[in-house]
């Protein structure tokens, strides 16, 4: 045993950052040290959108027409509890599966179009739910949750003011992937046209902040990403 066990210590390279990787005789044996994984995507958790909704507690269904499927609401979507619902479905931002993923984002974007007044003071409850869906990683839900972000600082008036606060909850993933661009070379980048490109949505979302942002917008994103150039100041 002990024999064996020398013949293993010998052919086993040390490890990266250990007293052994230091030594000239190890140096070109020694491992590489592991990733720090800020790319890779995460697993997510069961939502509560998905429990609400498997338990018929949200009021709406799905509706086929010409144009494809969309959210019939059984109640007018104006008079909806936003500090009940909207963090609900912003909730369901994390889902990946059919009918949960279309649920929740044409949800999100339908109480956003008819919300108004009823947005501004919801914001504080998004913010987790929005952190939750982008520290996934994955690039479906960032590319959902951008879109949603960029709709948001327009659904109503001061709340692009209202999410400057909360840049250090939301800026920290779109610092990791902002230059997460596909280079075709020659070839032609279809995702550009069906805005699934990652490092353009986040550059669009960061103008979109910067312009609805007020006076401290820019300062603020430009400590969070500092590789972010003004729209507005150029």
């Amino acid at each position: 045993m002990n024999v064996v066990a020398c013949r293993n210590s010998k052919t086993t390279p040390p490890k990266a950052f250990t007293v052994q990787a230091y030594q000239k005789q190890k140096a070109n044996e020694m491992e590489s040290p592991p990733t720090a994984g800020a790319f890779k995507s995460r697993k997510g958790e069961p939502t509560s959108f998905r429990k609400f909704y498997e338990r018929g507690d949200f009021p709406i269904a799905l509706e086929h027409d010409t144009k494809g499927n969309k959210i019939a609401w059984k109640v007018e979507i104006e008079k909806l509890d936003y500090h009940h619902y909207l963090p609900l479905f912003f909730d369901g931002l994390c889902e990946t599966e059919h009918p949960y993923e279309f649920f929740a984002r044409q949800g999100v974007h339908d109480m956003l179009e008819h919300g108004g007044s009823k947005i501004l003071p919801v914001i504080p409850q998004l913010i987790i739910p929005i952190k939750n869906a982008l520290n996934l990683r994955l690039k479906q839900v960032t590319c959902t949750t951008l879109k949603v972000l960029q709709h948001l600082v327009v659904s109503a008036d001061m709340v692009g003011e209202a999410l400057v606060p909360y840049y250090r909850q939301i800026l920290p993933i779109l610092n990791i992937f902002k230059n997460a661009n596909k280079n075709s070379g020659d070839g032609i980048d279809y995702s550009q046209q069906k805005r699934e490109n990652v490092g353009d949505l986040i550059t669009e979302t960061l103008e979109a902040f910067e312009r609805h942002g007020g006076d401290d917008a820019f300062i603020n994103i430009k400590y969070m990403v500092p590789t972010y150039e003004s729209c507005i100041l150029n």
